[in-house]
């Protein structure tokens, strides 16, 4: 068995008047994620982290924000066309370890949905993923509330029955 470790960041600006998306699930907000897609930044991170993991490059790669394909796309879609090209080669999920830092709002009452939601994807069980939501005491440009950031990392393991 051929595991893989791999670590995915990535960041928004925040503006008003656009909806917010984290982890799949619509989070109550003034402020959304400025982006070509839906701006799902925890998604963007954990693509980027299984993709690393298998040394694939990085959602940008794939998904690239210049191609009209992906204009608005919902970010559930990029990972589930991930996981069907790590599927494809063998490999699954073992666990996703996801941080977000957002000043505002609070996102505990969303970290289950966002959970459920992200195992769905993955066609994993939910206790084999993590989100956990941090602010950054009001410093930097998250703490201004001018951007989130998240980070991922995620154990991937190769498939005993595609070997």
């Amino acid at each position: 068995m051929d595991i893989r470790i791999g670590n995915g960041y990535d960041v928004h600006a925040l503006a008003p008047g656009l909806p917010l998306w984290l982890g799949g699930v619509r989070i109550e907000s003034g402020l959304g994620c400025v982006a070509h897609s839906d701006g799902d930044v925890a998604i963007h991170a954990l693509c980027d982290a299984i993709l690393g993991a298998l040394a694939l490059g990085d959602i940008g790669k794939h998904f690239p924000d210049t191609s009209d394909e992906f204009k608005g796309i919902d970010s559930k879609i990029l990972l589930a066309r991930v996981m069907e090209l790590v599927g494809e080669m063998g490999w699954k999920v073992g666990n996703a370890d996801l941080t977000i830092a957002m000043q505002k709002p609070k996102l505990a009452p969303y970290i289950i949905s966002m959970r459920e939601c992200l195992a769905g994807i993955m066609k994993v069980d939910v206790s084999q993923v993590s989100v956990k939501a941090t602010t950054t005491e009001k410093l930097g440009f998250v703490g201004r509330s001018e951007g989130c950031e998240v980070y991922a990392s995620v154990l991937m393991i190769e498939q005993s029955d595609h070997l």
